[in-house]
């Protein structure tokens, strides 16, 4: 071997050590902020998950017949098919209504500490049972639903299979711990799980430097955890408030929830998974396009500009945190009777 050539092959040995340690620091900085996806199903408050509970939970997340008119499940608004979400500015409900936000993913959603834009929801149980009794969405009654699911056979076995030590099974309560329990399953393990479980190859390197980008302009100091967000509540415009075309000035986020001055304009920090699959962005539903939302998020929480190229590699990390969906097969819902009630309400 000549001189020239050890001296080559020790550059390159130097420089490849360099990158290792460097991506090696990289990874450490990021399992302090960011989490990888459990590798088996979380628990939840006061609702153990069981197969039967989550078959249920997923039959009442597919059945129409959960609304009032008998045209809207939860699956309308949060699509499995679509990225959890239903792809639309504000969604569509009851009597074609249109809503005042964003459709939250369904997926992961599990993670967050709050559920809705706001954070009224302290679970999924609870958020399940807001949907259905909103007037601009299922506009159904509690009283409704349990004399629905009590007509038809079927149910009633299930949620005595699912909930064999109570007395009463069907009820409104257990209807949204089914839903949970289902939902609780909708998990898409990543490349950026991979990543940061140690496999280097999962990631490609724009990726890499985006995240090191995200981390260095201070995205992460909202969009953290292991759903990068859905932990956290913060102000639209925490430096420079977006345009009333992208901040609808008649919605106050939080506001409506605390009735507090400070939680004007405040929201839950999105969560990131699976983003690239859910335009359009914000609870407003006003951007379609993930980069311009990337640079919106630069100068109205961060106050600094991200230019084109580094909102590319931003938006190239988040294209690492679409995962893998759970195998989805449409279920065979139970036929209704006689006595199941009619649809109601206009629904032209």
């Amino acid at each position: 071997m000549t001189p020239s050539l050890r001296l080559a092959l020790c550059t390159v040995s130097v420089l490849a050590l360099a990158q290792g340690a460097a991506a090696q620091d990289l990874r450490e900085m990021a399992q302090d902020m960011f989490a990888p996806l459990p590798s088996t199903l979380p628990a939840l408050n006061d609702n153990v998950i069981t197969d039967e509970k989550v078959d249920l939970g997923k039959a009442l997340f597919f059945d129409p017949r959960m609304s009032a008119s008998g045209v809207f499940s939860c699956n309308s608004c949060h699509n499995l098919a679509t990225g959890g979400d239903d792809n639309m500015e504000t969604s569509i409900g009851h009597a074609w209504q249109k809503g005042p936000r964003n459709s939250p993913t369904v997926l992961n959603a599990v993670f967050n500490e709050a559920q809705f834009w706001d954070g009224r929801a302290a679970d999924l149980a609870e958020q399940a049972k807001g949907p259905v009794q909103a007037g601009v969405e299922m506009a159904n009654t509690p009283d409704n639903v349990v004399a629905t699911l009590n007509s038809m056979p079927q149910y009633v076995e299930w949620f005595e299979e699912s909930f064999p030590d109570e007395e009463s099974p069907v009820s409104f309560d257990n209807f949204a711990k089914a839903i949970e329990a289902y939902e609780a399953t909708l998990i898409t393990p990543a490349p950026f799980d991979a990543w940061l479980n140690g496999d280097d190859g999962a990631m490609t390197e724009e990726q890499v430097a985006g995240l090191e980008l995200f981390m260095e302009k201070g995205c992460a100091a909202c969009h953290n955890g292991v759903n990068l967000g859905g932990n956290g509540y913060y102000p639209f415009g925490l430096i420079e408030k977006p345009g009333a075309d992208v901040l609808p000035p008649d919605d106050r986020g939080r506001y409506a929830v605390t009735e507090t001055a400070d939680d004007s304009y405040v929201f839950r920090a999105s969560p990131l998974r699976n983003i690239d699959e859910t335009a359009p962005y914000f609870h407003s539903g006003k951007v379609w396009d993930l980069k311009v939302a990337v640079q919106i998020m630069g100068t109205s929480q961060l106050g600094t500009e991200v230019d084109d190229a580094q909102a590319d590699r931003i938006v190239a990390f988040l294209g690492a945190l679409t995962g893998k969906m759970p195998e989805v097969v449409y279920p065979v819902l139970p036929p209704e009777t006689l006595s199941t009630p009619r649809p109601t309400g206009e629904v032209k």
